[in-house]
């Protein structure tokens, strides 16, 4: 290539360059300016309705005590329907458990 032609580009480089950077400047600039507007909106939340206590019966989980399980209540139910409704010709809900897999043991060094 003649020189000429290397000069031309390397200008129409720069040019292209330094207008890419004017952009960047000008939007920088405009998100600062729309940033430091002081007319912000600040949504809040209202305060949640305090409703009174209930006089039913405590239908919730049975309370906890120290040094053993939690129990619940209602007791929870298997995944796997009764041996009646098995026979009746129910599916379980869930597929069976893939078996475990089984390893070398680790070798000592």
């Amino acid at each position: 290539m003649n020189p000429d032609h290397d000069k031309r580009a390397y200008r129409m480089d720069m040019l292209l360059a330094s207008a890419m950077v004017a952009v960047g400047l000008g939007i920088s600039g405009a998100a600062l300016t729309e940033l430091s507007a002081g007319d912000r909106q600040v949504a809040q939340a209202t305060q949640p309705l305090q409703s009174s206590p209930s006089t039913a019966p405590n239908n919730g989980p049975a309370e906890s005590k120290p040094g053993g399980t939690r129990p619940t209540t209602p007791a929870p139910e298997p995944a796997t329907p009764d041996a009646q409704a098995q026979k009746d010709g129910a599916k379980p809900v869930l597929p069976p458990a893939p078996a475990e897999k089984v390893a070398e043991p680790i070798k000592p060094r």
